[in-house]
């Protein structure tokens, strides 16, 4: 309850408020089952939104939506108001928006994967410390070839394009196996399984969205429904831690303030350190310390204060302790310690009252104006002033379609990013490379043809050859021919020359002896005459 420039959340024998100059310092609401952390948390964040703080919490078990509605009247509230001295109490519902990543019972909450980064998606995907590394490589090829990374398909998409162009990239960002690859991939179709394929994507959720006030200056109240998200728990503790990051990276250094600008719930707050990696914790308790400087409290909300870690727990000022139970010796250890975080009281010991505590009944230490933890007081805490039951599905699905996010979150977008340019890049290259393959076909059908023309020219000039040749032959042969006919003419000629000659010869020779033997007669035995 808001009243006098202070946060009135429990009675003693005197208000136990939280100084609103302190809020930012944090605050832890811890207690067993069934002890009234939620009506704490109810009290809480209705105080901060009635002096104008926006806050954020989260709904795990569907029991806060009533928040948006009056409370309703009773003799047991009646008592308790009149117990506690409260003046002008009035029941009243507060400024509520409603948000759920399924998009099922509130405004979608999305974001993308390059918001999220690798460091908080190894988380989200239970990764090895060399898938990690893997990722990181993903993300920063990506970054430096302007590849947005916005939903799923974009993430797959590089990673396909990684694998598939793994040996160009080894040399300038590493080795990157096709094994964590394909592990990163097997990751991610669990992680669609259990609503990833809807969580990342556009239009991603603007963090300042939540730091609104309503006309009347009271801070809206923003529930995140997690009926359904809880049962994902790495996804819800990574989403808040997601949340958290988004805070201190976008909010600007405040310094001291008056109020805080937003307050912070974080229940069910030990899944975020379950089995977290050292990088994870050191970045939660970095963000923790540093985040107080934005004017951002966080409230941890959890069973045992031995559910955080000490370096984180140590950052925790405003406490609000339910009861404990210790019936084995660990839970026996955890009640002491959280007892030794207390300032302690001389009225009792405070070790023995968190075990005998009732409903509703808290170990209370706020920090006062000079920041000095007060000291701790066994009180009983108020009652909200908004309906303690969930409300009605007809009115949260009104305030769900009269607020101006339902038009703004509730369609999804999806524009150009990693994806549809590495489709198109592949189209292309595809493309080139059927037209080069087309290409060096035809280059190979007329490469094939030239080499068939050739060896039908050297066929041609070869039959050419043949036929010169033989042409040739033929040409001689008939030469010789005709010279063996000539020789055999001449031979002829010669023949009938000699014989002619020699019969010539023979008849001159017949002639000229029968004249020489007539003159040798004649010589001889004159003319008979």
């Amino acid at each position: 309850m808001y009243t006098n420039n202070t946060l009135w959340v429990a009675h003693s024998d005197k208000p136990v408020c939280i100084c609103p100059s302190m809020a930012n310092r944090h605050g832890l609401i811890a207690g067993a089952t069934g002890t009234g952390k939620t009506t704490t948390l109810k009290v809480i964040a209705e105080s901060f939104s009635a002096m104008g703080v926006p806050v954020f919490l989260s709904d795990v078990k569907g029991d806060i939506s009533g928040m948006c509605m009056p409370g309703i009247d009773s003799a047991k509230m009646q008592e308790r108001i009149e117990r506690f001295g409260i003046e002008n109490w009035s029941y009243t519902g507060f400024p509520t928006r409603f948000w759920d990543i399924f998009g099922e019972k509130g405004h979608p909450v999305r974001i993308t994967v390059s918001d999220m980064g690798p460091v908080l998606l190894a988380r989200l995907l239970e990764l090895t410390e060399v898938q990690t590394g893997v990722l990181n490589i993903v993300f920063r090829i990506a970054d430096d070839n302007g590849l947005l990374l916005l939903d799923m398909k974009d993430l797959r998409a590089m990673l396909q394009y990684c694998g598939e162009h793994r040996a160009e990239f080894t040399t300038e960002y590493g080795n990157m196996s096709a094994q964590s690859i394909g592990a990163i991939q097997r990751a991610l179709i669990a992680l669609e399984d259990q609503g990833g394929d809807i969580f990342f994507g556009e239009p991603a959720l603007n963090i300042h969205d939540w730091i609104k006030t309503d006309e009347s200056g009271r801070g809206y109240i923003n529930i995140l429904n997690s009926t359904k998200l809880i049962n994902s728990p790495v996804l819800y503790s990574t989403f808040l831690l997601w949340m958290l990051s988004e805070l201190f990276e976008q909010l600007p250094e405040e310094g001291d303030m008056e109020k805080p600008k937003m307050v912070f719930f974080f229940d069910e707050s030990h899944l975020l350190f379950n089995d977290a990696p050292k990088a994870l914790l050191s970045k939660v308790t970095q963000v923790v310390k540093l985040i107080r400087s934005k004017g951002v409290g966080v409230y941890f909300i959890t069973q045992s204060p031995s559910d955080i870690p000490d370096e984180v727990l140590s950052q925790l000022s405003n406490r609000v302790q339910h009861a404990l139970r210790a019936y084995t010796p660990a839970e026996q250890k955890a009640v002491r310690t959280a007892a030794q975080t207390f300032r302690p009281n001389p009225a009792f010991k405070t070790e023995d009252v968190i075990c005998e505590m009732g409903v509703g009944e808290a170990l209370v230490s706020f920090l006062d104006e000079n920041g000095v933890p007060g000291i701790v007081e066994r009180a009983f805490i108020l009652p909200p002033q908004s309906l303690m039951k969930p409300a009605d599905d007809e009115t949260v699905t009104r305030l769900i379609s009269e607020s101006i996010y339902e038009r703004l979150y509730r369609e999804t977008l999806d524009r150009d990013s990693a994806y549809e340019l590495l489709v198109s890049k592949k189209a292309a290259d595809e493309k080139a490379a059927a037209e080069a393959a087309r290409v060096a076909s035809e280059q190979e059908e007329l490469e094939k043809r030239i080499k068939e023309l050739e060896k039908q020219k050297a066929a041609a000039a070869k039959e050419r050859e043949k036929e010169e040749l033989a042409a040739q032959r033929a040409y001689e042969r008939q030469l010789a021919k005709e010279a063996a006919a000539a020789q055999k003419a001449k031979e002829r000629r010669q023949k009938n020359f000699e014989k002619q000659a020699n019969k010539l010869l023979g008849s001159a020779l017949n002639t000229i002896g029968r004249e020489l033997g007539k003159s040798i007669t004649r010589g001889l035995f004159g003319n008979w005459k």
